[in-house]
């Protein structure tokens, strides 16, 4: 979790990013707005991918561990022990699996923020 909040750094900073990355209208002749849009679009895929790709692999592992873990718990029903295991391996499956849900939130906010402001960008005569 940790790390996914690190990892979640561009996206809780995306409207900061994108007024840094945004042009004034002093600005405007020396920087390329469309070039560094690309890269802080690119920048925030990465991101996205590289963080599910996390999660779903942090699900896959803990899942087979649980697995596992179900798997020996029917040979040894009271090994007190191998159920407290089980029973943390579990609650950390579901928090993986709600990360994956948080993930969705964050990722959707970030898009529509960088979308509306790169429509005003662009489109500046457009209302929103």
């Amino acid at each position: 979790q940790e790390l996914l909040r690190v990892m979640r750094t561009i996206d809780d900073r995306i409207v900061h990013e994108l007024n840094t990355t945004i042009p004034t209208a002093s600005f405007v002749g020396k920087v390329d707005p469309g070039q560094t849009c690309k890269e802080l679009y690119e920048s925030l895929m990465d991101a996205h991918t590289n963080r599910e790709r996390i999660i779903k692999n942090c699900i896959s592992q803990t899942s087979a561990v649980v697995k596992t873990l179900k798997e020996e718990r029917e040979k040894a029903p009271e090994d007190a022990a191998l159920l407290k295991q089980l029973r943390k391996e579990q609650t950390k499956l579901k928090l993986m699996q709600s990360e994956l849900n948080v993930e969705e939130v964050v990722n959707d906010r970030s898009w529509k923020v960088l979308s509306h402001l790169t429509v005003m960008m662009f489109c500046p005569n457009r209302q929103s």
